[in-house]
């Protein structure tokens, strides 16, 4: 499901939010005060207080992943066919695995970047043309080449570094997406609609959004089908399932914004992952009830 290799999942006791997050690091100790003695022996230092620092978070409940990843291995043993299994599966992940919409969306720092610079590239190419967005970005050399080229420049500039987990599922989001867009028949930047547009991004948070849930709770989905065809239909349905939750969220976000400044938009994509994520419990409880 996707380009990179699976790492084999967060282990349970990993804190639903990095312990790091938020931290000012502190700083150094105040030096000891006190007069030196006469023969240079000097009396034992105050002891500094201790930096004020944010409390660590507490360790998340170590079974958290297990009803999600019980349900997916379900669907995936199916072929596809336990649909209900899929939609425990997704719901378990957004309530109890990640603690809910907004903190499912928080751990997606990476894509939620990737998404901001991707629309903002996308919305400034509407306004201005396709060269000026690029000459913004000192890639003018790009403009009057297929979409999927441009974007191939784009990489480094949309998905910077591929070091962490996190990183990789944002440039494999962005790849699969260029890899799509050539079946679908986008190919010019310039003739580019509000529509396609929303396609284009429809398609980068589906992918990221797949790519996280993977990662996390499906890393042996491929190998338990029993067959390729199989293997292949529980990818297409999990992608397609994702996607029209992200299509939902979407849909009701350009509703409410139908003007997008570029100073909205990282506040804009933030949203709708969060969004994507409620709508997709709900779709998931819905598909396990049935």
């Amino acid at each position: 499901m996707g380009t990179s290799t699976a790492y084999g999942g967060p282990g349970g006791g990993t804190p639903l939010v990095p312990s790091w997050l938020g931290s000012d690091g502190g700083g150094a100790p105040p030096p000891a005060s006190g007069d030196s003695t006469p023969d240079g022996d000097a009396p034992a230092p105050v002891p500094p207080a201790p930096p004020n620092r944010p409390a660590l978070p507490a360790v998340a409940d170590p079974n958290r992943f297990t009803g999600a990843r019980t349900n997916f291995t379900r669907f995936a043993k199916s072929g596809g066919g336990n649909r209900a299994s899929l939609g425990r599966a997704v719901s378990h992940y957004v309530s109890t695995a990640s603690g809910g919409a907004r903190q499912a969306a928080q751990r997606m720092g990476a894509s939620r970047g990737a998404g901001a610079r991707l629309l903002g590239f996308l919305s400034d190419a509407q306004t201005r043309g396709a060269r000026e967005a690029l000459r913004a970005l000192n890639l003018e050399g790009l403009a009057g080449q297929p979409i999927a080229e441009i974007f191939i420049g784009l990489a480094d500039y949309i998905c910077p570094g591929a070091g962490t987990v996190d990183e990789g599922i944002a440039r494999e989001a962005y790849v699969e997406t260029i890899i799509e867009l050539t079946t679908l028949g986008v190919t010019d930047l310039d003739a580019l609609t509000p529509d396609q547009m929303q396609t284009v991004f429809e398609l980068y948070v589906t992918h990221a959004i797949e790519a996280r849930i993977c990662n996390d709770i499906g890393t042996k989905a491929i190998t338990i089908p029993t067959d390729a065809q199989a293997a292949l239909r529980v990818q297409v349905q999990l992608r397609d399932f994702i996607r029209g939750g992200v299509s939902d969220a979407l849909t009701a976000a350009r509703a409410e914004t139908p003007t997008l400044t570029p100073g909205r938009v990282q506040s804009f994509v933030d949203s709708i992952y969060e969004s994507a994520f409620r709508i997709l419990q709900v779709l998931g409880d819905t598909e396990a009830d049935q």
